[in-house]
């Protein structure tokens, strides 16, 4: 059996650390490595998972198949210890839309992976500027869907607190448990100056919100334009979510249409089929 290492050396838990958990909850002889004190090693062993401290690195590579790196250090990590062993097979994801660096050294490392996973379209155009395109694959993150959608209280606007705009006579709701605060919303609103891809408007698809967000990086991938949501390319969020509560039909046939394409396309199950696809892929 296929055995595979999962490397995350986030010390907070968000998107990219979720990813890692969903993934290793669901395959078959899995390890997870973190930081001694992350909350994501801390949920993993909550959750039974085979999942150890970081200083545990090289004996666990050693054991591996495939290596699985989740964030940039942990892509450093493994392609250095990985360096000159070509049976071991060597997986990066991608989440942050930002440029590759140029340097020397980054390069070699960008040429080290078997393949990468890239959360978007968006970043795996910006991955294909150091990495063939034959060796990028695109997997989507992925969501809990929850078993019913939201039930919207009237004018309740959510946001992400990381940043927030001031959207004159309409109160903004600032999340502090995001998955809680989207079942009473009426609109979400996702404000960044670039994403990967925006797990937290996948979330709020899920639940059959409504999204007004940002028209940048993989967010256009996620939400479409009245479709799915409203994309915001001029900065008046205040328009966007204005016409969203002032047209309920409006609100709820963009919520109905998110969710349908959060379960198709952005379920975790459906991460997990696509990364084993990945792995597949380059096992052959």
């Amino acid at each position: 059996m296929i055995r595979t290492l999962h490397i995350d050396t986030g010390r907070t838990m968000q998107g990219g650390q979720w990813q890692a958990l969903y993934l290793v909850e669901r395959l078959k002889n899995a390890t997870l490595l973190a930081p001694a004190d992350s909350p994501l090693l801390a949920e993993a062993r909550k959750r039974g998972l085979d999942a150890q401290p970081l200083l545990k690195f090289l004996g666990e590579m050693s054991r591996a198949d495939i290596v699985h790196a989740h964030d940039s250090r942990a892509h450093t990590y493994a392609a250095v210890a990985n360096y000159g062993d070509s049976k071991r097979l060597l997986v990066v994801s991608r989440r942050v839309a930002f440029p590759v660096k140029q340097s020397m050294v980054s390069r070699w490392k960008y040429l080290q992976p078997t393949i990468f996973l890239a959360v978007s379209k968006y970043v795996a155009s910006k991955l294909r500027n150091v990495v063939e395109k034959g060796v990028i694959r695109v997997v989507h993150d992925g969501i809990p869907i929850p078993s019913s959608p939201a039930q919207p209280e009237p004018g309740r606007v959510v946001a992400v607190p990381s940043k927030s705009v001031e959207l004159p006579g309409i109160p903004v709701h600032l999340a502090t448990n995001l998955f809680d605060d989207l079942s009473t919303a009426s609109v979400f609103l996702y404000v960044s100056d670039m994403e990967g891809l925006g797990s937290a408007a996948i979330a709020a698809m899920a639940a059959g919100v409504p999204v007004v967000a940002s028209g940048v990086g993989g967010l256009p991938e996620v939400v479409e334009h009245e479709k799915t949501g409203l994309i915001v390319r001029d900065g008046d969020y205040a328009k966007a979510v204005r016409r969203l509560l002032d047209n309920p039909k409006l609100a709820a046939d963009l919520g109905a249409a998110g969710r349908e394409k959060a379960k198709r396309e952005f379920s975790v199950e459906k991460m997990v089929e696509n990364t084993l696809s990945a792995y597949n892929e380059i096992l052959r």
